[in-house]
Parts: structure tokens; C-alpha cells; sequence
């Protein structure tokens, strides 16, 4: 299937775009909310993708749409991209994080297991690929990984049984790593999805360090929009939806702010977000049935005030290998 932006209009809703201002949407990929964004209101928007192949798709666009500027790089690295842009803050900034639809729809890519082909996973097609961390990685690395991100709770025999086997023959493709995973936990036993799901998804966070990007974006959020700005974030996952709620929720005070019955110098820093709303937004049931991909959405948002950083990082509470462990295939 295509690429289809997953609750679109609740996204602008929560954005609230406005003519003359400046917008960010740092995971471009196929360009569906920057292009509504732009739709939206006479503003300016920056495109930022790691992904090649997105910021091609941006350039392109840009052509026909001068006020759609596409930059490359992280969107963890929001504030220097941003700072060489020439911009000190923003008024709004979108991520919708995770995989894309194009980048899943394309074997050669090696991101899913429906469509046979080299063993990647690399969004920004450089740096250790998803074979080199399954062939070089120890065996506890591995579980670590798979139990961690994916919420696997057979990560240790499917980590033992990956080991045993690279030692004959290192995995290269994606359907060759699914049927040993499947051999590994004994088939899929009436489950109606594949045993190697949450095993693809770990090992594709990991390779893409998809949870440290997303803290450093919040982080970069904080330092980056205006007051009044607006933050707006769509996850897939669990586990990036709770680092969202824990870092809009600490940041607007919500948590960890202290006793009221304490000194106001004891209390913790100001508060660097408002919550139009706390709880997440889903899509409805009738976006699921239209694009089955959005039934695990959630959307967040938070509203810049005027307090000062915080001098504090943002924890992805995260436990894991470095990815400079991983050793490179020749």
C-alpha cells in the first residue's frame, strides 16, 4: 500500500498552523502532513529526513513548492540543522516516528520479512546494518535487544539459536532470519501474526537507535520552539509513546515537580510545556478499517511556554549495546 498519513487532520488540528510562521516536520517521508501543513496556511516549512530516498522525494516537491525547504539529516540533530538554516525557533514541529510506508514497501531496503531481500534496515543507509548486528553481536547483546525493544519474551532462545546458526552460515536476507526465528520458537502455532514481528522491530530500533533519536528530538524540541510553539508527535510503539508521555509530562510539571507543601525553589524547574490535553489521540475506527497501519497511533502534544531549558537530558530508559559494538561487514 501506499503512503498514508496517519490522523492527518487531528495532526494540523494540534499543530494549528498559521500564516507567516515557520514549521518543521522532521520525519518528511513521504511528505503527506508537510504538504497539508502547507495547504493549511501560508507559512514556511522545513522538511528533514535521514532517508535519502525522502529528501528526493522533498526536493522534488520543493520544486513546485518553494516554501517546502528540505534539509538532510536526523532529527535529533533538529538545533544545529536548524541554527545553519539561519533559524533561532520555530512555531511548530511534527514527528511521526517509526518506519515509513515507503521504506517498508521496499524490499531492497530489508525492513520486512514480506518481501524478501538484503538484510538492512538502515534508514539512513549508512552505519552497521541489521546483518551486521545479528552476525556480530553476542549472544546476551542480542536478547538484550530483542527482549527490550521488542517485548519478546522468547529472546533468549531466539538469540541462542541465531548464534548457533551464524556460526555455519551468517544471515544475509530477510526471509532467511524469519524462518530461523520461526524454527526457533517452534512455528506460529495458530498466532495470526509471524513469530519474527517483534524480532524485526527490535533489531530495526536498534540499528536505527530510534529511541535515542526520538529523547534527543524532544530535547531539541525544548530548545528549539517559540513560546507558544507547538510540539506534535504520532508514535507506533509502545514503548516511543511512553517516552513521549514521560517527557511532556515531566516538562509540564506534571511529575517529579515536588511537594506543594515545599518552598517554591524546591519544587524544580519551570514548566517548558503545556498539555492542550493529556491523554493520547487515536485514530477511529473508521481510519483503521481505511489504513489498518493506524490502529497502533497515538498522538501527542505539548505547547512551548516562555520558561528557560531545562539542564537536564532526555533518558530513552533504554539499557542497551552501543551500536559502535557492532562490527561492519567487509
Amino acid at each position: 500500500m501506499g503512503h498514508v498519513p496517519v490522523l492527518l487532520e487531528e495532526v494540523i488540528e494540534a499543530l494549528q498552523p498559521r500564516d507567516g510562521e515557520t514549521y518543521v516536520d522532521g520525519t518528511f517521508g513521504g511528505g503527506g502532513y508537510a504538504l497539508r501543513v502547507l495547504q493549511a496556511a501560508n507559512c514556511t516549512l522545513y522538511g528533514v529526513d535521514r532517508d535519502l530516498d525522502a529528501i528526493e522525494r522533498a526536493e522534488e516537491l520543493a520544486a513546485e513548492e518553494p516554501r517546502l525547504i528540505p534539509l538532510m539529516g536526523r532529527f535529533g540533530d533538529l538545533e544545529p540543522l536548524l541554527l545553519n538554516a539561519g533559524l533561532r525557533a520555530v512555531h511548530g514541529i511534527m514527528l511521526d516516528i517509526g518506519v515509513s510506508s515507503f521504506q517498508i514497501d521496499q524490499g531492497e531496503r530489508g525492513f520486512s520479512f514480506m518481501r524478501d531481500g538484503p538484510l538492512d534496515m538502515r534508514m539512513g543507509q549508512s552505519g552497521p546494518s541489521a546483518a551486521d548486528v545479528i552476525n556480530s553481536l553476542s549472544e546476551p547483546d542480542l536478547a538484550a535487544i530483542i527482549r527490550q525493544l521488542g517485548e519478546e519474551r522468547q529472546a533468549r532462545r531466539i538469540a541462542k539459536t541465531l548464534v548457533e546458526r551464524r556460526l555455519s552460515q551468517p544471515f544475509s536476507t530477510t526471509l532467511d532470519l524469519a524462518e530461523t526465528i520461526e524454527q526457533a520458537v517452534g512455528g506460529r502455532r495458530g498466532k495470526k501474526t509471524h513469530p519474527a514481528t517483534l524480532t524485526f522491530q527490535a533489531v530495526r530500533m536498534f540499528v536505527n537507535d530510534e529511541l535515542g533519536e526520538l529523547a534527543r528530538g524532544l530535547a531539541a524540541a525544548e530548545r528549539m520552539l517559540a513560546p507558544g510553539g507547538r510540539l506534535v508527535v504520532v508514535t507506533f510503539h509502545s514503548l516511543e509513546d511512553r517516552l513521549v508521555k514521560r517527557f511532556l509530562r515531566e516538562r509540564s510539571g506534571e511529575t517529579g515537580g515536588g511537594s506543594r507543601y515545599l518552598p517554591e525553589r524546591d519544587k524544580g524547574p519551570e514548566a517548558t510545556f503545556t498539555l492542550p490535553r493529556r491523554k493520547a489521540i487515536e485514530p477511529s475506527e473508521a481510519e483503521i478499517a481505511a489504513n489498518p497501519r493506524a490502529r497502533s497511533a497515538r498522538l501527542r502534544v505539548g505547547v512551548r511556554t516562555e520558561a528557560p531549558i531545562w539542564d537536564k537530558d532526555v533518558d530513552s530508559g533504554m539499557r542497551l549495546p552501543s551500536l559502535s559494538d557492532v562490527e561492519i561487514a567487509a
